[in-house]
C-alpha cells in the first residue's frame, strides 16, 4: 500500500458530499478498493519514461487522417417534455428542482 492513501475521515467527507448512503462494511470495502487503485496509480507513476515519450490519452494511435468527421451538433427538441418533466419530484415553471447542495473544501 503505498504511503499516501484516503483516510478514513476523508472518505468519510467524501461519501457526505457524495450523498451516499453506506453501512460501515460498504464503506470499508468501498474505501480499501479505492486505495488498491491509488496503489496501481503509484506503481504506473514510478515507470521511468524519457523525457521525450508523448503524454497519450488512449492507447491506440488514432492519428487525424483515420479519424472521422465530428458530426453537426443539431439540438431536436424533444416533442412531449410534460414526459419527462412528470417523472421529476419537484418542477417548477418547467424547470427540475434539484436539492441545494453545500459546499464545503477539503483539507
Amino acid at each position: 500500500m503505498p504511503a499516501e492513501e484516503i483516510d478514513r475521515d476523508t472518505f468519510a467527507h467524501l461519501v457526505h458530499l457524495a450523498a451516499l448512503e453506506l453501512d460501515e462494511a460498504q464503506a470499508d470495502y468501498l474505501r480499501r478498493e479505492l486505495n488498491h487503485q491509488l496503489g496501481a496509480i503509484h506503481e504506473l507513476e514510478a515507470i521511468p519514461l524519457d523525457a521525450d515519450v508523448p503524454i497519450t490519452s488512449h492507447g491506440v494511435p488514432y492519428p487525424p487522417e483515420i479519424c472521422p468527421p465530428l458530426r453537426a451538433d443539431d439540438w431536436q427538441p424533444f416533442p412531449n417534455t410534460a414526459d419527462i418533466l412528470n417523472q421529476a419530484p419537484q418542477v417548477e415553471e418547467g424547470y427540475v428542482v434539484v436539492p441545494d447542495i453545500p459546499h464545503t473544501t477539503l483539507e
